[in-house]
């Protein structure tokens, strides 16, 4: 018996894969806000929230699904807007962010003088 393996090609990390890393970078900074919306919540007590958790019989169910759909919804909204952002080619020469008016100008132009 041969103890000979066959060679395994190495697997790529998957933050090497860049619309990974850019969905995994938003969900983080998704993360930050929403862990920073629910410490701040706490800390100003509005309408005696932080009592009212604190006063219940497992306090860390009631965080955990504060900050779980907090966390859902920040994080979808950051990745969300990286997504979409992709499609956005800005313009150095011009910082109005008319570009699609631009192109239309040019487009009817064209079809005029030809």
């Amino acid at each position: 018996m041969s103890s000979h393996q066959p060679a395994q090609t190495p697997r790529p990390s998957l933050l090497r894969i860049p619309l990974f890393r850019l969905l995994a970078i938003n969900l983080a900074v998704g993360a930050c806000a929403a862990a920073l919306l629910v410490g701040g919540l706490l800390w100003l007590n509005p309408g005696h929230l932080r009592e009212l958790i604190l006063a219940d019989r497992a306090p860390g169910v009631a965080l955990f699904l504060l900050l779980a759909s907090f966390l859902i919804t920040f994080g979808s909204a950051a990745m969300g807007s990286a997504i979409m952002a992709q499609g956005h080619k800005e313009d150095t020469d011009k910082g109005d962010g008319h570009g699609s008016r631009l192109a239309l100008q040019e487009l009817t132009q064209r079809t005029h003088t030809h």
